[in-house]
């Protein structure tokens, strides 16, 4: 089979390393005869992340760019009405990601000075693509990567119809190492909150920022763009903005600056004809306001490299690809017009129900969660002392046989209220308190049971409950604020009844804390209904309890704690021919999986005894590669090594 790619931008790069890296047949034809350097920086979100780190797991070399680790919004009076921790988002220049591609590419994969003229056809399949120079390339299957005016897209069908031009942006790149010394790491927005205007910059490097204006172009427009008219313009508009705005303008060129008439299309039918296809912006094109652009190319790239290996008619594959990606782009798509549309009336939103303009967090892999083997159902709860200790297994598990689970978590409602509540010698808060200590003590996981004396909880409802609120936002960062209102309540004896925590909790691992009360107080409810009533119909009465089932009704059940060969046994029963995963014991890969870790996780990753693995966190502890938190019964360690800094 012989891909012949058309566009070398980022999602042709991105699918033809893909595709040769599986030792396919490729040829990617770009227009320019360099290295396309258009545009300036882009926000890159995780999931795009995650996949050109797996793409660069042979050369690896650093990807760059510039982590972005909080979102603020204000108003141009400065009032801040916005702040959010950001999981896994990078700034990255156009021109080094694109310079970062062509590096793990072999240059004889990329012809240039090749602009799409037409393809050649015989008996209604697509032969050869042919260019504007005359040269022609054969081939078996062909990607239109050609941006969001494709050349392809038109051939195959016909002409899109924009959207009218209601925003547009102008955008620079300024070099200011005042700005960086109050801005690193965060992207800040200016939002006015009478007209459609707004100015944000965010960091690229220590002390470079991209800075965008968005305007309504129906207020005040720009024809003549020439570099001095474009700067008063751009001064006029933001006289009344703080002063960090005009601080980035003064040290802006202007003479590299643009303006973007921003504009998408609706969702095509289909990605494909015959035996073309595209990807990126020729495939779909969303407006800037999600930052979803870039992040979706690549996506796409994985997504099809997936179907295309995984199905021998290349039309399935091409039908499965857009049943995987469809829905993601026209959420994306409809995301934009609404943002579009509240930008344009501010004086519309309530200051807390501002969206973030950004895309939600949902890891690639969930992509693909329902081609897994096995379906788990865990049913745990927030207070439930089991659940905790089960944790290194659990673990160990997701790095060793992750590629074959889907584990969807479930609250399980273990303390309704003291009144309703009756296991075994537990009866009241002291005597959960001893049992936090006797299962400490023989599980060498640490928990402080004098939370249930000093500030007892009456009920595990309302985290419960919290954590319905996370999973509506995203479900990856839901485990993150379960696994951190775990910490608050087992070692730092923190009572997660309260919203202060709860909340807390929310910002720490990249959760709109505003956003959680809201469905907290609202179907979140209903969602932890639905599981409590899940539960009862499976007959589920203690925790943790694990459903594993595959696709013939298959299933197995553990209940409370089991060794890990208990778990593995399951698997080699649904699977009898799976293979774990061999764990990279590196530290900064562990903590890049876990941002946190007991002793005891540590070493059971790592395949050391428990004594060792604390030798060796001292050391890097030593080396302020990790922190720590000290309970009165044992330590958990927290990553301070960058996110995708590999």
């Amino acid at each position: 089979m012989k891909v012949v790619i058309i566009g070398g931008g980022i999602a042709g790069l991105t699918m033809g390393i893909f595709l040769h890296q599986k030792k396919v047949e490729v040829v990617i034809n770009e227009r320019f005869s360099g290295m396309p350097v258009g545009g300036h920086a882009f926000l890159m979100h995780a999931d795009g992340l995650s996949i050109l780190n797996e793409l660069n797991s042979i050369n690896n070399s650093l990807l760059p760019g510039k982590l972005i680790k909080t979102y603020s919004l204000r108003r141009p009076d400065g009032n801040e009405i916005k702040r959010l921790q950001l999981n896994s988002w990078k700034c990255i220049k156009r021109v080094d990601l694109v310079r970062f591609l062509f590096s793990i590419l072999p240059d004889e994969k990329i012809k240039v000075n090749r602009e799409f003229s037409h393809f050649i056809y015989e008996n209604d399949k697509i032969t050869a693509a042919v260019f504007k120079n005359g040269e022609i390339e054969y081939g078996d299957i062909f990607i239109g990567a050609d941006g969001g005016n494709s050349k392809v897209r038109e051939e195959l069908f016909g002409k899109v119809t924009y959207t009218p031009v209601r925003v547009k942006e102008v955008v620079g790149i300024s070099y200011n190492e005042k700005v960086a010394k109050t801005h690193s790491g965060m992207f800040t927005k200016f939002q006015s909150r009478s007209t459609g205007l707004a100015f944000g910059l965010i960091p690229t490097s220590d002390i470079e920022f991209v800075w965008f204006m968005q305007f309504d172009p129906t207020v005040s427009d720009i024809e003549n763009k020439s570099p001095e008219e474009l700067e008063l313009f751009c001064k006029k508009l933001l006289e009344n903005f703080p002063p960090v705005v005009n601080e980035i303008l003064s040290t802006n060129d202007f003479s590299t600056s643009y303006v973007w008439n921003t504009r998408d299309f609706g969702l095509l039918p289909a990605f494909h004809k015959k035996n073309a296809v595209l990807i990126g912006d020729a495939a779909h094109l969303a407006l800037p306001f999600t930052s979803a652009g870039t992040t979706n190319a690549i996506v796409d790239a994985k997504a099809l490299v997936f179907t295309l290996l995984a199905t021998k008619d290349y039309e399935m594959a091409f039908e499965k690809y857009y049943s995987i990606r469809s829905q993601d782009v026209s959420e994306h798509i409809t995301l934009g017009r609404d943002l579009a549309n509240l930008f344009l009336s501010p004086q519309s939103q309530h200051d807390d129900d501002i969206p973030v303009p950004l895309i939600p967090t949902k890891k690639d892999d969930s992509i693909y969660e329902n081609s897994k083997q096995i379906q788990v159902l865990y049913f745990t709860d927030p207070i439930c002392s089991t659940c905790w200790i089960i944790q290194p297994l659990l673990r160990k598990m997701q790095l060793e046989y992750g590629t074959y689970l889907n584990i969807k978590y479930c609250m399980g409602g273990l303390l309704p209220s003291w009144e309703e509540y009756s296991s075994g010698k537990i009866r009241k808060p002291t005597d959960a308190a001893k049992h936090w200590e006797e299962v400490c003590a023989l599980h060498e996981m640490p928990l402080d049971g004098d939370v249930w004396k000093e500030d007892p909880l009456n009920s595990s409802y309302p985290p419960s409950i919290a954590f319905k609120a996370a999973q509506m936002q995203d479900t990856n960062k839901a485990i993150l604020f379960l696994r951190r209102i775990k910490e608050m309540v087992f070692l730092e004896k923190k009572n997660i009844i309260k919203w202060e925590f709860l909340e807390n909790a929310a910002f720490e691992v990249g959760l709109d804390s505003a956003r959680l009360l809201r469905d907290f107080e609202g179907n979140a409810k209903e969602l932890f209904k639905a599981d409590l009533d899940l539960a009862g119909e499976l007959g589920v009465t203690g925790f943790p309890t694990l459903i594993f089932s595959d696709s013939s009704n298959n299933q197995y059940t553990l209940k409370g704690y089991n060794p890990y060969e208990s778990f593995e046994d399951i698997i080699k029963k649904l699977i009898p021919d799976a293979k774990k995963d061999k764990i990279n014991t590196d530290p900064e890969n562990l903590f890049s999986h876990f941002p946190t870790m007991t002793d005891k996780e540590f070493a059971l990753l790592s395949n050391i005894s428990r004594e060792e693995g604390h030798k060796l966190l001292i050391d890097l502890y030593d080396q302020k590669l990790i922190d720590k938190y000290e309970s009165k019964n044992g330590i958990i360690w927290i990553s301070k090594f960058e996110a995708f800094e590999v």
